[in-house]
């Protein structure tokens, strides 16, 4: 009796179980900012705003004028002056372009998150700063602000962020990055007062001038380089209220440069 013999397929042999963990197949990136749904809905609410501004003006000038004394109305008189109806074209055209500028502004400011298998990249003011996925050991919202962490439990960085905390998870832990519900050294945080003791030598006059520099927005950026000074003394910094609150890194890796 004949037996038909199977056909080879072509086709490697199944080499069988793995034995090894699974590969991790790469995914792109995400990237995380407004809505161009939220952007436009802003900008046209705020320039919405300015224009009611400009109306406004319009009424307040027609009122100055007809009072025997008021102030502004030298500048009241030049802007009546004007035929309408350009006066009020002028006026609420005028406000709806600084309304948008505003807006705009305000847009351009906001945090922008890439999230990828082996960077974070945060961007602002169309500034990029990456973050290798070596060093991003935890990553969390702190009320609103993100915060990575690394290995030493040093931040490195901490950024204004509105975007939604799911969101961000969601991203994060789709990458493989560890993500906690919040700060897991919040115990550790202690309010600074001038001449705190155990502080690194120099610690408190930084501290001492980033207070001054604090809620004054000409000032913002050098309380943000003392923050980064501080950092590089080991020291992580968190404001709250206008209050500095400080924890040291831990001491089994040096402080980062």
């Amino acid at each position: 009796m004949d037996i038909e013999k199977p056909q080879p397929t072509g086709r490697p042999e199944d080499p069988g179980p793995q034995t090894g963990p699974p590969t991790r197949q790469p995914t792109r990136p995400t990237v995380l900012a407004d809505s161009p749904a939220l952007v436009v809905t802003v900008c046209v609410a705020f320039a919405a705003a300015g224009a009611g501004l400009g109306w406004l003006v319009r009424l307040l000038a027609k009122w100055l004028v007809t009072l025997e004394h008021a102030p502004w109305q030298g500048p009241a008189r030049l802007l009546t002056a004007v035929p309408e109806p350009w006066l009020t074209i002028g006026l609420l055209t005028v406000g709806a372009a600084l309304g948008l500028a505003v807006a705009l502004f305000g847009q351009h400011d906001e945090l922008a998150v890439t999230v990828a298998d082996d960077e974070v990249i945060l961007t602002r003011r169309a500034k990029p700063v990456t973050f290798a996925r070596t060093t991003v050991h935890l990553a969390f919202r702190d009320r609103k602000e993100l915060v990575l962490l690394g290995a030493d439990s040093a931040e490195l960085a901490r950024e204004g962020c509105t975007l939604d905390a799911e969101r961000l998870a969601r991203a994060f832990r789709a990458h493989g990055y560890a993500w906690a519900d919040g700060d897991p050294h919040e115990d550790e945080f202690r309010r600074w007062v001038p001449d705190t003791p155990n502080l690194p030598v120099g610690a408190n006059a930084l501290f001492t001038a980033r207070e001054r520099a604090l809620g004054k927005s000409e000032t913002a950026d050098d309380a943000r380089d003392l923050r980064t000074e501080l950092a590089r003394l080991g020291v992580v910094v968190r404001d709250k209220d206008k209050r500095q609150f400080w924890r040291l890194v831990r001491q089994d890796q040096p402080p980062r440069d």
